[in-house]
């Protein structure tokens, strides 16, 4: 909407009413080529702004999407390193349980061995006090027997 432009009434009185109005229409259509070539130019460069911003975004995106894709390799390295440490650990602990099973096994024997030996020793004393014993009754039986 072009604003009219509006001389002083001296303007008007010293060049007169035609030549005053045409000096404000060229003004009024000078402003309305310069609106013009304004808009236009606006819109042009609009048009670049926009191509260039749409250009930077992609490459924005796209910086984006391989950071995304070196993170998840990062990430994926990682899980894979605290995997195989896993598998180191199982089987750390595999051989450490083997181990135990192993020691458990062999106090089983030894115990088995040790109540072994326990009891033939005890039968081995049983067997030697039975046989004193009787020896003893032996002896007194037949020391009664004689004294009689």
């Amino acid at each position: 909407m072009p604003v009219t432009a509006r001389l002083s009434k001296r303007f008007y009185d010293r060049f007169g009413d035609d030549i005053a109005n045409e000096f404000v229409n060229w003004f009024n259509d000078v402003d309305a080529t310069y609106r013009a070539n304004l808009i236009q130019l606006n819109d042009t460069n609009f048009v670049r702004f926009d191509a260039k911003l749409e250009q930077r975004l992609a490459e924005q995106d796209s910086r984006i999407e391989k950071r995304f894709a070196e993170s998840d390799v990062k990430w994926e390295k990682r899980f894979a390193d605290i995997d195989r440490r896993f598998a180191e650990s199982d089987v750390k602990w595999e051989k450490r349980f083997a181990d135990i099973d192993r020691r458990f096994a062999e106090s089983d024997i030894k115990l088995e061995r040790g109540l072994v030996d326990l009891r033939s020793g005890m039968l081995t004393w049983m067997v030697g006090l039975w046989l004193t014993s009787m020896l003893a009754v032996t002896g007194m039986f037949v020391t009664l027997l004689r004294l009689r």
